[in-house]
């Protein structure tokens, strides 16, 4: 259960700091790559969240 909450509040913390830098006034190419960063940063916070990527700043969540 504790890994679980744990998880939600990454996301949440990353959910806020996705909506704050999107509301930078950035040119068009510099918001694509900011945009395709966070979704890669997204994608290894869920990776590591399951056990698949080795990872210390995430517990493993095993089901």
């Amino acid at each position: 259960m504790n890994i679980i909450i744990n998880l939600i509040v990454y996301l949440v913390v990353f959910g806020l700091i996705w909506w704050l830098v999107s509301l930078l006034p950035l040119p068009a190419p510099i918001a694509q790559i900011v945009r395709v960063l966070f979704l890669v940063l997204l994608i290894l916070i869920i990776l590591t969240a399951v056990g698949i990527l080795p990872g210390h700043y995430l517990p493993p969540i095993r089901l």
